[in-house]
């Protein structure tokens, strides 16, 4: 009877070391760069189509806080799951860094350069520390952004 019982104990700690680890709340800096490169493949393949995913969160375009957006080149959001049609040059964060004048300003076709602002994590409203991988493709800025 002890047997078993040590046996059934040890069956059942083999299976919580197997489960899978929990998915973290918010998406890492590496998952965001991929996020981004995905994103500018798919605006070279197909601008319209991109834009369309981007702002429906489909085909792995929306993950936990991660997800692309687009502006033209006048700032205006072509893309964005809450946003779009914005200007995001009139954006600034709680400390009145005008961080959305900065990211069209630094984004260079074939280099991913990082903003960094403050604003509140999904479902929060005290800012935190927000980074965004910024890039131009053809006549679109693209970023997807990740919270330290």
């Amino acid at each position: 009877m002890k047997t078993l019982a040590l046996a059934s104990i040890a069956v059942l700690a083999c299976g919580f070391a197997l489960a899978a680890p929990p998915t973290p709340q918010y998406g890492t800096p590496e998952e965001a760069r991929a996020m981004l490169t995905k994103a500018v493949a798919e605006v070279r393949k197909d601008k319209a189509a991109a834009l369309e995913k981007f702002n429906k969160g489909e085909a792995g375009f929306k993950d936990r806080d991660l997800y692309p957006f687009c502006t033209n080149l006048d700032g205006m959001t072509t893309a964005h799951p809450t946003h779009k049609g914005k200007n995001l040059k009139e954006l600034k964060d709680k400390n009145g860094k005008a961080f959305g004048e900065e990211i069209v300003k630094v984004a260079e076709a074939g280099k991913f350069k990082q903003v960094s602002y403050m604003w509140p994590k999904p479902g929060q409203a005290e800012p935190a520390q927000k980074l965004t991988y910024v890039t131009r493709v053809g006549d679109q800025i693209c970023g997807v952004g990740y919270y330290r």
